[in-house]
C-alpha cells in the first residue's frame, strides 16, 4: 500500500446525511475529489447492515483505486475484502469481533493494514510497539465528535507525539482548510477528517482543496 494514500483519511458518519443514497453520493463525491483512504465507522449498525454497506463502499473505493478500512471489525473487514482495520483504544471486549491490540490483529490477519486511534502520548507509543501501521491522534481542536475524549490536545501535544513515534501520525479533530497548514507544521503525516469534508456544501471541491495543501507542501 502506498502510504501517501493516508494523507487525507476520511471517516464516515451517516448521521450527517438524510438517507443512504445521499450518503453514498457524498462518498463518491469525496472519491472523485481524490480521497484515497476511507474508514467505515458506523458502530450502531447491526452486522448484516454493516456488511451490506461495507460491500457497497468496497465497490466504490475499488472503482477509484482507494483503500477501505473497517472500524474495529476485523471479521467484517475480511468478509468484504477491505484493505485493513482501524482499532480504537476500547477494542478487545469481544474477541470474536475485535482484537485487543495491533499485535494480535497482525497475528490473526497478517495481510491487513492496521490503524489505531490514540488519545495520549503513551497510547501512541504503545500502538507503535504493538505493530500498528499508522495512528490517528485526537482531538487536536474542539470538535463535537470527540467530546468524549476530553479537552482538545492542541498542536504542541501533537508535535510531541509525532516526535515520539516513527509511524505515520494522522491528526484528527476539528481540522479544517484554514488550520490544516498549522497541523502539518507539527510534522503530522496527514489529517483524518469527518465534518471537515462531510459538512461541506461542495464535497468534491473541498476534498480537492485539502489535497492541494499537501501538494503545495510537496507531500503528494
Amino acid at each position: 500500500m502506498n502510504l501517501n494514500d493516508l494523507r487525507l483519511y476520511l471517516i464516515t458518519d451517516r448521521s450527517l446525511f438524510a438517507g443512504r443514497n445521499k450518503f453514498l453520493n457524498a462518498v463518491e463525491n469525496a472519491l472523485t475529489g481524490g480521497v484515497k483512504a476511507l474508514q467505515l465507522r458506523e458502530k450502531e449498525l447491526p452486522d448484516s447492515e454493516l456488511i451490506e454497506l461495507g460491500q457497497k463502499l468496497r465497490s466504490l473505493t475499488s472503482n477509484y483505486d482507494a483503500r477501505l478500512f473497517i472500524n474495529s471489525r476485523a471479521d467484517i473487514a475480511e468478509k468484504i475484502g477491505a484493505d485493513g482495520v482501524h482499532l480504537t483504544e476500547a477494542d478487545g471486549v469481544d474477541p470474536t469481533k475485535t482484537c485487543p491490540s495491533a499485535k494480535e490483529l497482525r497475528r490473526n490477519f497478517p495481510d491487513f493494514f492496521i490503524g489505531v486511534s490514540t488519545h495520549s502520548l503513551e497510547k501512541a507509543q504503545q500502538a507503535e510497539t504493538d505493530g500498528a501501521d499508522f495512528i490517528t491522534f485526537s482531538p487536536i481542536f474542539d470538535t463535537p465528535s470527540k467530546k468524549a475524549y476530553g479537552s482538545p490536545q492542541g498542536l504542541d501535544t501533537l508535535k510531541k507525539v509525532v516526535a515520539s513515534v516513527s509511524l505515520p501520525v494522522l491528526a484528527l479533530g476539528g481540522i479544517k482548510l484554514d488550520n490544516a497548514d498549522s497541523v502539518l507544521d507539527t510534522g503530522a503525516f496527514g489529517a483524518a477528517l469527518i465534518t471537515g469534508i462531510w459538512n461541506s456544501s461542495n464535497i468534491n471541491e473541498t476534498t480537492q482543496s485539502f489535497l492541494e495543501i499537501f501538494r503545495r507542501r510537496h507531500l503528494l
